[in-house]
């Protein structure tokens, strides 16, 4: 019998910030590409973290008075464009609430990882979805649990309360897979074939294809 049926393995490490708009919109385009090709291969997706202000304050401050303060004039323009984008991919952008450290999000989201490369996924689903649309805030434990929670994922409290669990694992990733790339989402497919910003779905059909011939 020939093995033309069975399905080939398509990895890939994702750095992204949980704060970074490109980020969830390459992710939704990631996840219709999956939809797309779930016939053709088995999906293995690991999430690596990276800082876009690694400064950023642990209390956070708000959104708008951030990119007022970064943009200037062009913050307005700039919402409208990111509005018009998150509603190509179904979701509406909002930019009510706090701007801060993401680093307690991306501790979690290594903890995710040790229940599954699953929950790891929905998990980020989850921080996207509340800090983008809804107005929370990424360094709010309160927040952070909450999402934990509703992607079944145990044991994030006492992980979270002390400040060291994770943390030197994702300096070592930062450094490992943040190290030497400039700007997120950026994606390694099979090790080799690599791809940035929040590309529309058929260019990650295109790179699975190419990644695994």
């Amino acid at each position: 019998m020939s093995g033309t049926s069975e399905k080939k393995l398509v990895r890939i490490d994702v750095s992204s910030d949980t704060v970074c708009p490109w980020c969830f919109v390459g992710k939704k385009n990631l996840d219709k590409a999956i939809a797309a090709s779930n016939d053709k291969y088995n999906f293995e997706i690991i999430w690596h973290p990276f800082q876009l202000n690694p400064d950023a304050p642990k209390e956070g401050i708000d959104k708008r008075e951030y990119y007022r303060r970064k943009f200037g004039s062009q913050s307005e323009r700039m919402e409208a464009r990111m509005s018009e984008v998150f509603k190509n991919v179904g979701l509406q952008y909002s930019l009510s609430g706090l701007k801060g450290n993401t680093m307690d999000s991306h501790r979690l989201i290594y903890f995710a990882r040790q229940h599954g490369l699953d929950k790891q996924h929905d998990l980020v689903e989850e921080l996207n979805i509340g800090y983008f649309t809804q107005g929370k805030y990424i360094g709010d434990h309160k927040f952070l649990l909450e999402s934990a929670a509703k992607v079944g994922i145990e044991g994030a409290e006492e992980f979270l309360k002390n400040p060291n669990s994770g943390l030197k694992e994702v300096e070592e990733e930062l450094k490992t897979y943040s190290g030497n790339i400039t700007g997120v989402p950026y994606y390694v497919i099979n090790g080799n074939h690599k791809l940035s910003g929040g590309q529309p779905p058929e260019v990650f059909l295109r790179a699975f294809q190419v990644a695994t011939t």
